[in-house]
């Protein structure tokens, strides 16, 4: 643990991709995760939602401002979206995550926030698979082959004792490139498949990783007892799932107010007029919490749509600033 100096002594802490690469492990974020999105059901923390302005191309800036709750640190989050750059061989996200000393009002930090971004979502999955999926889900599906799809089959892993992971992406040459990859990692058989159906056919957890503007996951493909974690759309728009998933499932989110505004998977469904608000049974931390049941049954197919909350970001933040040297 860092010894407390004055800020003024310290000065303003810059921690590379490298360095949240290296100490954000899974076995680290994950209990983080659990307890922000508690405290955040709970009313403990502080955020607004986020603002994003559009760049054109498909380019989007984002602005995250929250805080941890009194006394404890705020910040924000400033991020930028360019999808294109996976190709590039860069990460998507790019930006920083912003720092304040509770104590002084000070700013202390600034963060890596593509490698934050990466890691804390995939670890979300996670926490939310593990209370949401059967306990013998062995198989996962994985909508898309970018940064996203490799975070969330090593955060999966960590909750589930995978038997075999199936990746789809609309290229079979990168996805089967990524299946190669990742399965030496994980030491897992992972194989890349041509259709979404094939994918999710007999798949116990599907996550979509993807930046697909329209459905890709259609819910008559979803079997009975599969647990779906929808990530890739984080404003109102766009969709990777159909209104059908949405109408039978069991619906989580991260954020009920969040997904009320920018969920576009259930807005649209509400718009369809298939479900109203109710349909949300609860947030994550709810459940991690112990108030409301997550699963119910063996059959019933569970979602839990991610939006991605800057209370994550400031509490991973927090920890590696904290806990450096």
């Amino acid at each position: 643990m860092v010894k407390k100096l004055e800020i003024e002594e310290r000065g303003m802490r810059w921690i590379d991709r490298e360095e949240v690469a290296e100490r954000l492990t899974y076995e680290v974020c994950l209990p983080i995760v659990r307890e922000a999105m508690i405290a955040f059901s709970k009313g403990e923390t502080l955020q607004l939602l986020r603002s994003i302005l559009p760049l054109g191309e498909g380019r989007m800036f984002g602005v995250m401002p929250g805080g941890m709750g009194a006394g404890k640190c705020f910040g924000a989050k400033l991020i930028s979206v360019f999808p294109e750059n996976f190709a590039k061989g860069a990460q998507s996200h790019q930006g920083v995550v912003v720092l304040f000393d509770p104590e002084s009002g000070a700013p202390v930090c600034l963060v890596h926030a593509g490698e934050i971004t990466a890691i804390r979502t995939a670890a979300a999955s996670a926490v939310a698979t593990d209370a949401l999926a059967r306990k013998d889900a062995r198989r996962l599906a994985l909508l898309g082959y970018g940064e996203q799809a490799g975070t969330h089959a090593r955060a999966i892993s960590r909750v589930r004792a995978l038997e075999e992971v199936v990746v789809w992406g609309r290229s079979v040459e990168r996805a089967r490139a990524f299946a190669a990859a990742m399965g030496k990692e994980l030491g897992l058989p992972v194989r890349a498949v041509e259709t979404v159906l094939e994918a999710v056919a007999e798949a116990d957890v599907v996550c979509t990783v993807t930046s697909a503007a329209e459905p890709i996951l259609m819910g008559e493909w979803v079997r009975p007892g599969t647990h779906v974690n929808v990530v890739g759309s984080s404003f109102a728009g766009p969709a990777e799932v159909d209104i059908e998933l949405v109408r039978r499932s069991r619906f989580f989110v991260d954020s009920r107010e969040g997904v009320l505004a920018q969920g576009g998977e259930f807005l649209r469904a509400k718009a369809a007029g298939v479900v109203g608000d109710e349909h949300i049974v609860a947030e994550i931390g709810e459940v991690l919490a112990g108030d409301v049941v997550g699963r119910t049954s063996a059959e019933e197919i569970t979602v839990y749509k991610s939006l991605g909350h800057v209370v994550q970001d400031l509490a991973c933040g927090w920890w590696l600033w904290e806990s450096g040297e």
